[in-house]
Parts: C-alpha cells; structure tokens; sequence
C-alpha cells in the first residue's frame, strides 16, 4: 500500500489591493492624500508606523543620508537599492523622487522596469536635465524641452509592466521664473503625453503661485504638491483648491539630523551615556522595528531543533501591555481641570497623557490602554499622538476608586502588563528597569521620596504611597536584587523605606493573582472603593511583591506647583 500523502493547501491569490492599486487611488481618489518621506527601511518602517498610507522616496533625503549632494551624485542604482530596501521593510506604496529620469527616454523606460520589479509603485520625473540641480538651489534653472520630456513620459508608460504603476510629471517652469501661462502649457503636454500626474512645484513663500494654478487648471487630471516654502497655508486650503496629493517632503531626514547632532555632541560633551539615554529609543525598540521576533519565530519553525537557539526571555522580544489609570478629576488644579481631567493638563503643547504615552511606547509598551472617566470625552487619541490606543471607561468614577477604574480592564489583564497612573511622569530608563526585573510583580518606589525634579520634596508624600521593604536602598550598583514589600500606607509610616510612584510590571502570573484578587474584593463588597495600594497590600499577603528603588528622576501632578515643575521636567 503506497503511504497517504498530505497535499499542501492550494495557494489563494490575495484580495488586498495591490501596492500600484493602492497608489493609484490615492492619487485618483476624491480625498486628500498624504504622503511622507522616508529615505531607508527604518524610517519606511516609521511612516508606516505613524499611519500614512503612502511614502515619498525623497531624492534629496537619500542622497544627504549617503552624505551627497543632490546632483545626481547618488547614481540612480544607489536610489535603487534604497527604494528597494524600504520596499521591504514597509507594506506602504511608493512614490519615488526619481529627479530627471537619469537620462532621456530610455533611462527612464530602464528605470520604469527596475522600479516594478522591486513593487515600488510609482516614480515622479521633472522636466529638467541631467543632471539634475536642487530646485532650491539658484536661480532660472534650465527647463528640458518640452517635446523630449514629453518622449520621456510616453517612454516610462509604455515601459510599466502594470497598468496601475502611476508616473508624476513634475512641472519646475514655476520653480524657475516662468509664467504661469508657461507652467500651464507644460502640465497640458505633460497630461496629454500620459502622465497620470501633475507635481506643480513653487518655492514661493506663500501658496498663490499654487492656488492660482489650480483655479485655471480645472482638474483635468490630479495635481500633487510639495508646501516645504509655503509651509504655513492650513492645509484646509489646498483641501478646498482640489489639490489631489500633499507630499511632506524631507522632514524626517531633516528631525533626524537634530537629533544626531544634538546627541553626538551631549555625548562629547558630558562625556557619558547617562544624560542622552532617557531621551532616545531603547534597543529593543530597534530590535521590535526590525521584526526580531518574526526571525526568532522562523528558525523555530525552519530549523531543526537542536540548531534552535534559546529565545531571550528579556524585554526585547516580549509584547507588553499597558493600563493607564486616567479618571481622576484633579480639582485641585482648579481652572485647569474644569473641563479636562487632569492627565490632559497642556505641558508646553501637548497634554501630560501624551508625554506618559511616549515614554511606555519607547520603552516597547504598545498596546496600551487608558480607563477614562471625568471629563472622559475630553481624552481625545488624535491630540495624543500615538497609533492605536484602546478607550475604556469608568462611568461611576466619582464614586469608586483605582480599583475599580482597574476592573474596567480586566480583560486586558493577561500576560505581562504595566499598570500605571495617568497623573505620573517619570524617565524612560525607570520603566527599562522595572521590566528587567525577575519578578510576578515589582512596584516602583523612590528611595529618597522626592517629588519636584531638581531635588528634595515639596511636600510630604502621601501617608497611603509609602513602602516599608525587607531591606533599604543602599546606592550599590552591584546590588542589583530587589527588595521585598513588607507593608504599604500606615503600616509603613514608621520606618518607610521610600514611596510608590505609581507604577507596577506584572508577569503574566502577577496578571493573574491581580485578576484573583481582585475577584475577591468584589466578593467582599470592597472593590468599588479601594485603592491600588489597598490591592498590593493584600496581595502582598499570598504572593512576594518586589520593590525595586528609584532616586527621582519622576513627579506626579496633583497641585500647581506640581504642574510648573511638571511643565520642566517634559
């Protein structure tokens, strides 16, 4: 008898809209579409990140991240290659910055077929010669004649393997002291050659060049623009003007810049890590970017088992969730929370949720969610910055406690978890700790009880915050084991040993005693109105809770005076 076989599933063609599709309707569609520059497959990974739909293959960022001007001096391989790396690091269509198409008419059908075997969907070319000159950059540039580029467009449309690859005639007679009568004549050309396209391109201060454009175009076919001069128009405007697609052109090489600079020379400067290390990504934020757990998930499934190497049990490859417990009034701030709860208090421009939020993100907590409750429609995802974020409420807040406001959240609480209070700032590098911490449950407590970020307290800690541990902090940095809670609140008062931030990491068996207990609280009748430090003070008494000790570098925000410090220290 032959042996049965297996048959492998048969292949399903997939459903979504290819890259070229997705483009092309950008483009074409009735909306506004966006897209954003990337120059390399970790910045691709970060538009993609940040939730637009498209990227923008900026010749001028690749080129200055290859230290080359933009002159054409990165050869069009080079651009290539970069295209191709952010292919495959992002599920995002591409618009290509391909300058002048490298050539004539067969350079660009050669770059038009390099472009669709790597998924890139679509390239913009611009009506001037190579090579090719920053628009930016002097005056009256020379135009290529009109008849060549529009051989140059017709070229790359017959090249395109798929019908949806979108081609964007960038008209630069603006750009270069011509009359509008001028750029309307090219973008005409352009359009009837078969661009699918306009870039009308202007580097005027203000956007009239580009309204005036699209009142005499008539939307004979989409127009795309780049506002990098004309910045300050609300984007309201070019909505209203029929303007098809806004490019962001060059801003994330340009942030990237600060920032290296900035911290290469703090670096120089103070001779240390340890001023610049809360202010930037973790490595395993690095390490989450470039998809390590998808590696580590392939070797187990590809490689024999004994070749398998043991997966890291550290924080770089585990998914951490997030609570943040934001109902809370905060009336003693008084005009400031008369119609916002308090974690949405402004600090310099952006809400103290939104600074709370940046730093569990970079310190890999994601999935993340906020239990609202006063003023709760005042907590808006959008003004906070951050891609997904789970709302959950607790309606009865004016009459219930933290507990309580935690129990709309149980759901969310399984596997490993970070709890925090939505009140509470405090630098990266503490969260990084407290989850390396070998523990079910590890609270945060600051040994030295300070509350303002420059020094000593400003006023006592709350009687209900302060920790009593097995053992004191001694300022050792080989003693790296942590205490272990004794008692919390009154209990504690007599010999504290430092007071609870507000912060605890959960196993995902610390996950399930809090579940349990919590359960019992309710049984009890207690739950409603109980405290976090009440719910760690009775788990305290069946499970070990670890202390690990902090020396500021964290404030909460319950006073004015709080809130100027607060207001510093972000």
């Amino acid at each position: 008898m032959e042996a049965a076989t297996t048959a492998a599933p048969p292949h399903r063609p997939s459903t979504t809209p290819s890259r070229f599709r997705r483009l092309r309707d950008l483009i074409e569609g009735p909306e506004l579409g966006f897209l954003m520059e990337a120059h390399s497959g970790l910045s691709a990974k970060l538009v993609e990140e940040a939730g637009f739909a498209g990227i923008w293959g900026s010749g001028l960022s690749m080129s200055a991240a290859l230290g080359l001007r933009d002159n054409n001096e990165a050869s069009w391989t080079q651009v290539l290659e970069q295209a191709e790396y952010m292919a495959d690091a992002s599920s995002l269509p591409i618009l290509l910055d391909g300058d002048t198409g490298y050539g004539n008419f067969n350079n660009v059908r050669r770059l038009v077929r390099k472009l669709t075997e790597r998924g890139i969907a679509g390239v913009c070319i611009e009506d001037k010669l190579f090579p090719k000159t920053n628009s930016f950059i002097g005056e009256a540039q020379p135009l290529a004649d009109m008849e060549e580029f529009c051989g140059r467009i017709r070229a790359g449309k017959d090249a395109q393997p798929d019908d949806d690859f979108v081609l964007v005639a960038r008209v630069e007679a603006l750009i270069s002291g011509h009359s509008m009568e001028e750029a309307l004549r090219r973008a005409e050309a352009y359009h009837a050659a078969g661009a699918d396209a306009i870039l009308m391109h202007s580097k005027k201060r203000h956007a009239g060049e580009i309204l005036a454009f699209m009142e005499r175009w008539g939307g004979r076919c989409p127009v795309v623009i780049v506002p990098t001069m004309y910045y300050s128009t609300p984007t309201e405007v070019f909505r209203n003007a029929g303007v098809s697609t806004i490019i962001w052109a060059n801003h994330l090489v340009r942030a990237s810049i600060t920032a290296m600079r900035e911290t290469a020379s703090r670096i120089h400067r103070e001779q240390s890590l340890a001023g610049v290390e809360a202010e930037v990504v973790s490595v395993k934020d690095i390490f989450a970017l470039t998809d390590n757990d998808e590696l580590e998930a392939a070797g187990e499934r590809y490689l024999p088992a004994a070749s398998v190497p043991a997966r890291p049990v550290g924080p770089a490859v585990r998914p951490v969730r997030g609570i943040v417990l934001a109902a809370s009034h905060g009336a003693e701030l008084g005009a400031y929370t008369a119609d916002k709860p308090k974690c949405m208090v402004d600090l310099r421009g952006r809400p103290l949720l939104s600074h709370l939020l940046g730093v569990l993100g970079r310190a890999g907590v994601r999935d993340v969610a906020v239990v609202r409750g006063y003023c709760k429609q005042a907590i808006e995802p959008a003004r906070l910055g951050v891609g997904e974020l789970v709302m959950l409420d607790n309606d009865d807040h004016a009459t219930t406690g933290e507990v309580a406001s935690l129990l709309c959240a149980v759901e969310r609480l399984h596997g490993e978890s970070v709890i925090v209070y939505g009140d509470v700032l405090f630098r990266r590098y503490i969260l990084d700790a407290l989850l390396a911490v070998e523990a079910d449950i590890v609270i945060a407590v600051d040994a030295l009880r300070q509350r303002a970020p420059g020094g000593g307290s400003r006023h006592e800690p709350n009687p209900r915050d302060l920790v009593a541990a097995d053992k004191a902090f001694s300022a050792s940095y080989l003693d790296d084991q942590p205490a272990r809670l004794v008692s919390m609140g009154e209990r504690a008062r007599e010999t504290p040993s430092g007071e609870w931030i507000g912060l605890l990491r959960l196993s995902a068996r610390g996950a399930e005693w809090v579940r349990e207990e919590m359960a019992s609280m309710q049984a009890e009748g207690i739950a409603a109105t109980a405290d976090l430090p009440a719910l760690l003070s009775r788990l305290n008494e069946r499970h070990p809770v670890a202390v690990h000790y902090i020396t500021g570098h964290w404030l909460d925000v319950d006073t004015i005076t709080d809130l100027a410090d607060a207001r510093n220290f972000s």
